[in-house]
């Protein structure tokens, strides 16, 4: 593994980056801001490499540009409604960076947009670490948080996030990198598969209303492997940045008695690549990238338009502190919060 010096923050604070690679040939680039996988390339059969995720060439393009590009969202991942939740009959406020009315991956300042320190690496894995103090954007507890990134299989990617505290506190942690299987303008006529049969609907904001959706007849019926690109009646197009309750049907035993789901697979016929996503997770937000508009360059290059990339996220329910008939994601002390996901490339 190499690990060099990628940038600085406006304060002089280094960003260090480690390469990963693995026996069968994929690279794996990993920051220290914002716990980023900032490029991931995986072999092809005839002996090329596939980039598969959306990055930027320049540390300075994160800070100002990035929509949580590659990064560790948290200490909350999605939205909390009005920024208001309630906990061992306690209010707590996080910060309205969501048009001023909730609270959006951890209320603008949240993980994905800070540094983490880099605490180990080698050939093929790197580990991350941060401390959010009592208090921090509106949480309580000091929350302790662990982020390791490995290279396993010759070409999957294996993420697991980790994290303790001292003082009863919420944490749903996601990974938000932006997929591409191919070199192709965008992801609308890639093939999704999500191994859900409920969506929970949102309102305006895309804060849910508590209920449950089934997915047959609609939009969101990905049961079956089909495009992502998908029309409304009037012909317009129809965009999704909604969250999916996994059926946890395909299961497998993981190290540390976890168990993974199969969640999604992601293929494009133009390469002949595919990603399965594997998750202890219970729900998958699925953002197909269609308010991306980045003013800089990305890697090679590339201009990163409306849908250019797919953001396909484990974690728990937006909005469930304030939602209980969902899977709880308050941590007390003494626990440990853990999320295993993988993300599986093959043809």
């Amino acid at each position: 593994m190499n690990k060099a010096l990628f940038g600085h923050l406006d304060d002089g604070t280094p960003i260090h980056e480690a390469v990963l690679h693995s026996p069968g040939g994929a690279e794996a680039r990993v920051m220290e801001w914002g716990a980023v996988l900032r490029d991931l390339v995986v072999p092809l059969p005839d002996g090329s490499r596939q980039r598969v995720v959306l990055g930027f060439p320049n540390f300075a393009d994160y800070p100002a540009h990035s929509p949580h590009m590659g990064a560790i969202a948290g200490r909350f991942a999605n939205r909390i409604g009005h920024g208001r939740f309630m906990l061992d009959g306690v209010s707590h406020r996080t910060p309205l960076n969501q048009g001023g009315k909730h609270s959006l991956h951890g209320g603008g300042q949240g993980f994905g947009k800070r540094p983490w320190t880099m605490i180990q690496h080698d050939e093929a894995s790197v580990t991350l670490a941060l401390v959010s103090a009592d208090g921090d954007a509106g949480y309580p507890g000091t929350l302790r948080v662990w982020c390791r990134y490995a290279l396993v299989d010759g070409a999957t990617l294996r993420l697991e996030l980790s994290a303790t505290t001292d003082a009863p506190t919420i944490v749903n942690l996601a990974h938000h990198s932006y997929f591409r299987l191919d070199d192709g303008p965008d992801i609308l006529d890639h093939e999704l598969e999500v191994r859900a049969n409920l969506t929970t609907p949102v309102d305006a904001d895309l804060i849910p209303d508590g209920s449950l959706a089934d997915v047959a007849g609609t939009p969101f019926d990905f049961r079956k492997t089909r495009a992502v690109r998908f029309a409304n009646p009037d012909g317009s197009r129809f965009w999704y940045d909604h969250n999916f309750i996994l059926c946890r049907d395909r299961r497998e035993q993981a190290a540390g008695g976890l168990e993974l789901a199969h969640a999604a697979t992601l293929r494009s016929r133009r390469s002949g690549l595919s990603m399965e996503v594997w998750t202890t997770e219970p729900a998958l937000q699925v953002y197909d990238g269609a308010k991306l508009a980045t003013p800089v360059p990305g890697l090679d290059g590339v201009a990163y338009g409306p849908n250019a990339g797919i953001a396909l996220e484990p974690q728990h329910v937006p909005d469930s502190p304030n939602l209980p008939h969902f899977p709880s994601t308050v941590l007390r002390p003494g626990e440990v919060y853990r999320q295993l996901s993988e993300f599986r490339f093959g043809v």
